[in-house]
């Protein structure tokens, strides 16, 4: 996914709340969205594009599981487990696998790291153009985003709706 991402958060991210009727975790799920992608920092301004940005370990799920697993002990050993912190934490991974699973359809992820450095991609974004952007634009799958994009607008317009 190339642009997706936000908008797809905040689809996720409206439904997990609709169903507790709350609504105060959106912006949650919008920074878990692109969260991962806060890596293309190092891919620009470090690392000087020698490694795909999906290589990298905000992009490698067992790194989202360890995390999960630290989170989870620490509410657990703090006796915070409750419904308070339930929903938060699952907005926020729900939000960031979401991420990864886009990221599969046209960019690569590495499943099964570290057992495999295989990365899963659903669909081949051929190298066409000069500028990269351009790969990914002029290619059918990006109606898969702009059809992500147009849900998203549906669903904001139906909730501005029920103000």
């Amino acid at each position: 996914m190339f642009i997706a991402h936000f908008p797809a958060g905040y689809i996720l991210t409206k439904k997990l709340q609709e169903k507790q009727r709350v609504n105060k975790y959106l912006w949650l799920g919008l920074v878990a969205s692109i969260l991962p992608d806060i890596d293309l920092l190092w891919f620009y301004l470090v690392d000087n594009r020698q490694t795909l940005h999906h290589d990298y370990w905000l992009h490698v799920p067992i790194f989202w599981v360890g995390i999960f697993v630290i989170w989870y002990l620490f509410l657990l050993i703090s006796k915070q487990l409750n419904q308070k912190y339930l929903l938060p934490t699952v907005i926020f991974f729900t939000s960031i696998t979401l991420h990864l699973l886009l990221d599969t359809i046209a960019g690569g992820i590495a499943w099964f790291y570290p057992f495999s450095d295989t990365s899963f991609v659903l669909i081949d974004v051929p190298a066409k153009y000069g500028w990269w952007v351009w790969n990914f634009v002029f290619h059918w799958s990006f109606l898969l985003e702009l059809g992500i994009i147009l849900w998203a607008i549906t669903v904001f317009s139906k909730s501005q709706g029920k103000k």
